[in-house]
């Protein structure tokens, strides 16, 4: 699973939360696998994408960080939030595996071979749904590889379309930080975490 922690639209303090927390995951989990950072500089990053065997879906929504400002020692906010999310993963067809073949008879052009012999392909992938028919040519071989090859085509077209809003949303999640309610609390610079959280 991929999991993404991010400052949002957030200012250079919870810029420095994102940092902490991200660094207080890796010891918490070692074996997480980072897969991306978003501008990180002088102990403040934007976001961070990992990777997770395990489940840690119950770390998502929101982390607080009570604490001065490090940047602006008279600022009287004290409260700084960060935004934990599960991303989607990219949707992917196992393409070659689970396809169905079923033989038909042709129809239209073709004389006695169409109404004798089944050559029409419908190649289905079963996992999808996704369908697709060659009566194209005489010989049932090639009708097969231009059904797998339209089926090909067709599995690649829905699964850049799916990408295309998992991508969306995924980005979309820097941008819906929930301020209050968070599943974790972390205290003063030295990021002590708090008790007084959401339990699950």
């Amino acid at each position: 699973m991929l999991i993404q922690i991010s400052s949002g639209q957030g200012p250079k303090e919870c810029e420095r939360a994102c940092y902490l927390f991200y660094k207080e995951l890796l010891k918490e989990f070692p074996t997480l696998e980072v897969i991306s950072i978003y501008e990180e500089k002088d102990k403040c990053v934007k976001s961070v994408i990992f990777y997770s065997e395990e489940d840690l879906s119950y770390l998502e929504g929101s982390v607080e960080w009570i604490c001065q400002s490090p940047f602006r020692p008279h600022h009287k906010r004290k409260n700084w939030f960060i935004d934990v999310s599960v991303l989607k993963d990219k949707f992917r067809f196992d393409k070659d595996n689970d396809i169905k073949y079923e033989v038909f008879r042709s129809s239209g052009k073709g004389g006695q071979n169409v109404n004798k012999v089944s050559t029409a392909i419908r190649a289905v992938h079963l996992p999808s749904g996704i369908s697709v028919v060659s009566m194209d040519q005489r010989s049932q071989i090639q009708n097969k590889k231009i059904a797998y090859l339209r089926l090909m085509k067709k599995i690649e077209d829905t699964s850049s379309s799916i990408n295309k809003v998992i991508q969306y949303d995924n980005w979309n999640k820097k941008n819906q930080l929930v301020r209050g309610n968070p599943i974790r609390i972390y205290k003063g610079k030295k990021f002590i975490r708090g008790c007084n959280e959401i339990k699950y």
